[in-house]
């Protein structure tokens, strides 16, 4: 028995009621933060997003911008978007936010039925000071118009971080669900790990950091994580989870590169160091290097994501770049040289390969080398409508989407299954669906193009392109009888087994007794497809349906990528000259 039992006592109530007074000051802290979060809520759908942040005077804004502590980016303003102008209202804003400090947390909310994903219904950003914006993609498709470049550039520009847990698998689906390319990911978790490995050995989800780290807990419930993100509205209670999700990400990795230390405050460019080696690599367990870790643990607590991002980690040796597998130009595409009618009028831009033709051919002549140009010697076919038509165009050689100058790859807007239909008057002397990308925007066009075809393959009962969709259009008893009668007409060694029983289809199919020579060449020549019908309409029709059809292709393309197309390019229809010949 202890001499002093009333000195024990007096010490275990000290004790008790310090971890009590902790623990209520941590529940209290936490309800005035969501309080206030609610209210930035309402009052900034009721305002526009250029709040007193940007009334302040713009000199204050020196070499080193002071980021907001965490409170201030748990309590920054949130924005719902759902189409093209409520972005560009709220893109200068952030736009702004990123001039200072290039970085965004990032996070993807989805549902899942029975199982299955559906395509990702909000994707969340939130710059340094915890100005997030919440984008409802699926209505942001929807919306009828363009999707802004602003956006499809911030997502693919390497030099603005996206961090975040589980990021790179979030990049996956979003380029799954809607081709959209997002480069600069970083897992906080890699940080996490290089500068304090040694606090975390059991979990590395995003809230058990947000509480190792900000001292802030992220409310997980069942009932939020699994809530309806395709509903019309949102609660406050969705709105305020999603935003937590990016601010706290972006919360975190400003304060692991040591933004909220009291020292003098480093360059952006000094702290980025500590991310070298980390950008565009996802997360693996395995480098944890801890014997005993629970690889359930490491996940992000989000169930819907576990099992997609473990499949993920066990094919992370497998992971190839966006565009690699396209074979690139090795040469340029454009060498803009001229070809000149007699008379000294321009006619078109081509290669330096032809023009060299007309010169070692005798029938043009060499009127300058820079720019090369060739003057003909002969009245050509025909000559250009207008001074601006697209073939006296000089055009650069790098990708009509990002601009890339290097590693690109001629691109037909109208898939050459499709083109191939056409008369000879819409494809003779007629490029103008050919564009140059690069191979990453190569690899996203495909994929939208395999999307376009599967919708056209439903809604006009048309093939996908390939042989084997053609045969699905095609009458299976007209097929074997067609190639019974070529076997008979072009082999004379049959079997006389397999021979009576080749007439007999025949027979079958014509209902005769006797097979004629003339049944047989008939036969042989059996239309087995209805493709021509069900693809395209009867040459009546046929002309205008397919310019509308190549037109809705382009638009198509015009409307996913965004391309910056050369000058004259006709995206819509043919030119007057071509509807005449039509």
């Amino acid at each position: 028995m202890p001499r002093h039992p009333g000195l024990t006592l007096g010490v275990a109530s000290l004790v008790g009621t310090t971890v009590g007074c902790l623990i209520l000051w941590k529940l209290i802290r936490r309800r005035r933060l969501s309080a206030a979060a609610v209210q930035k809520i309402i009052s900034t759908n009721e305002h526009p997003c250029c709040d007193s942040k940007d009334e302040q005077d713009t000199g204050s804004s020196e070499e080193y911008t002071p980021v907001s502590a965490v409170e201030d980016i748990l309590e920054a303003d949130i924005k719902l978007v759902s189409d093209a102008d409520e972005w560009e209202k709220i893109w200068l804003h952030l736009e702004k936010e990123l001039s200072y400090y290039k970085v965004l947390g990032i996070d993807c909310e989805w549902v899942s039925i029975d199982g299955k994903k559906n395509p990702v219904s909000l994707l969340q950003l939130a710059s340094y000071s915890g100005f997030c914006v919440l984008v409802r993609l699926p209505q942001f498709i929807k919306c009828g118009t363009t999707i802004p470049k602003s956006f499809l550039s911030l997502l693919a520009d390497r030099n603005i971080l996206k961090v975040g847990v589980g990021c790179c698998e979030d990049s996956r689906k979003l380029f799954g669900d809607y081709g959209f390319s997002v480069q600069g990911l970083l897992d906080i978790r890699h940080i996490a790990l290089r500068q304090r490995k040694e606090v975390f050995q059991n979990t590395l989800s995003l809230k058990s950091l947000s509480e190792t780290i900000l001292s802030f807990p992220l409310d997980k419930s069942f009932q939020l994580r699994c809530s309806n993100w395709d509903a019309e509205e949102f609660s406050d209670d969705q709105v305020l989870y999603a935003a937590r999700d990016a601010q706290v990400s972006v919360a975190i990795f400003l304060h692991l590169l040591g933004f909220f230390s009291q020292e003098a405050p480093c360059s952006w460019e000094c702290l980025l160091t500590k991310c070298e080696g980390l950008v565009d690599v996802p997360f693996k367990t395995k480098s944890l290097n801890v014997s005993n870790c629970n690889i359930n643990s490491m996940s992000r607590t989000k169930s819907r994501k576990s099992e997609e991002k473990l499949g993920m980690i066990s094919q992370g040796k497998n992971r190839k770049p966006l565009g690699v597998g396209y074979s690139a130009r090795k040469a340029p595409l454009y060498d803009n040289c001229f070809l000149y009618a007699p008379d000294g009028q321009p006619l078109c831009t081509c290669d330096r390969k032809k023009a060299q033709w007309y010169l070692s051919k005798g029938i043009g002549d060499l009127v300058s080398t820079e720019p090369f140009i060739v003057k003909l010697r002969f009245e050509p076919s025909g000559r250009p409508e207008s001074n601006v038509d697209y073939y006296l165009t000089v055009k650069e050689n790098l990708c009509v989407v990002c601009g890339n100058r290097e590693s690109y790859i001629r691109k037909n807007i109208v898939p050459h299954e499709y083109r191939r239909h056409f008369p000879a008057q819409m494809k003779d002397h007629n490029s103008h669906d050919v564009l140059l990308l690069c191979t990453s925007c190569h690899a996203i066009s495909n994929l939208n193009d395999t999307s376009l075809k599967q919708q056209l393959a439903e809604d006009c009962n048309a093939p996908t392109g390939c042989e084997e969709g053609l045969r699905l259009l095609e009458d299976p008893v007209r097929r074997q009888v067609r190639s019974a009668a070529r076997a008979l007409l072009n082999s004379s060694k049959l079997p006389d087994q397999r021979t009576e029983e080749l007439l007999k289809q025949v027979k079958n199919f014509y209902g005769v007794q006797q097979i004629t020579n003339e049944h047989l060449k008939e036969a042989a020549s059996l239309e087995t497809s209805d493709s021509a019908k069900s693809v395209f309409p009867k040459p009546v029709l046929r002309t205008l349906r397919l310019a509308r059809f190549a037109g809705y292709v382009k638009r198509s393309t015009g409307f996913t990528m965004s391309p910056s197309c050369p000058t004259g390019l006709k995206w819509c229809r043919p030119s007057p000259k071509m509807e005449l010949n039509l």
